[in-house]
């Protein structure tokens, strides 16, 4: 069976979801075979948090969040040359950052402040909830899209720390280079829009975009 899960009609086509909430009932479908089971979804802020929601709502399945920021350029805090997880996994984009000439010392900045950010979160969004208890799960982990996909690598190494017995990727978007990558690192991956356009911005599948705030997070897993 193969391990990429994709609508063949909506390969590299641009505004293919309404919105977060769309694009979540339409993983949900997808991933129908895992309703009522003992799956948990784990949804990466911020952009991930509303689909995993949805996901979880529509499967009857546990949402948790997890905590996985990039490593944001100095000058572009939308691209990133990395990212960190909520357990310190550091993942690096070597290429990009020799190809743009970045110092050690940004380097070790950039993961400083990463670090920071990502531990702020994981207090943030699971205040007084016990550390994941992820060992012998079957993990199905959101995003609202890969561009690069070295946050979901990232995410993927500390789960697989994490002892997750089944790792499952559900995404609405992708870039096809970045499915690639996390390909051999995952037993499916499930994504209606796959892209190899260039440039590729998640933004591109969504009619309606929006960034999603801390706050929004906190009211999304509260509720859930």
């Amino acid at each position: 069976m193969t391990k990429i899960i994709e609508n063949k009609e909506l390969r590299d086509k641009f505004f293919v979801f309404k919105d977060r909430e769309e694009a979540g009932e339409i993983l949900a479908k997808m991933l129908r075979d895992y309703k009522d089971s003992d799956a948990i979804v784990l949804g990466i802020p911020a952009g991930g948090i509303p689909i995993a929601s949805i996901i979880g709502k529509k499967l009857n399945l546990t949402l948790d969040v997890l905590v996985v920021s990039k490593i944001t350029l100095p000058w572009n805090r939308e691209a990133g040359y990395g990212a960190v997880a909520f357990d310190g996994t550091i993942k690096l984009n070597q290429e990009l950052i020799d190809s743009l000439g970045l110092s050690g010392e940004e380097v070790e900045a950039g993961i400083r402040e990463t670090l920071k950010k990502v531990k702020k979160r994981v207090h943030i969004f699971r205040k007084g909830k016990p550390p994941l208890k992820l060992k012998k799960r079957t993990i199905i982990v959101v995003d609202d899209g890969l561009a690069s996909g070295y946050t979901m690598l990232t995410a993927l190494e500390a789960l697989k720390k994490a002892g997750a017995a089944k790792i499952i990727v559900a995404v609405p978007t992708a870039n096809l280079n970045a499915i690639k990558r996390i390909e051999d690192k995952v037993d499916l991956v499930y994504s209606p829009n796959i892209r190899q356009t260039y440039p590729y911005a998640v933004a591109d599948a969504y009619k309606h975009w929006s960034d999603v705030s801390e706050k929004e997070v906190r009211r999304i897993l509260q509720n859930s």
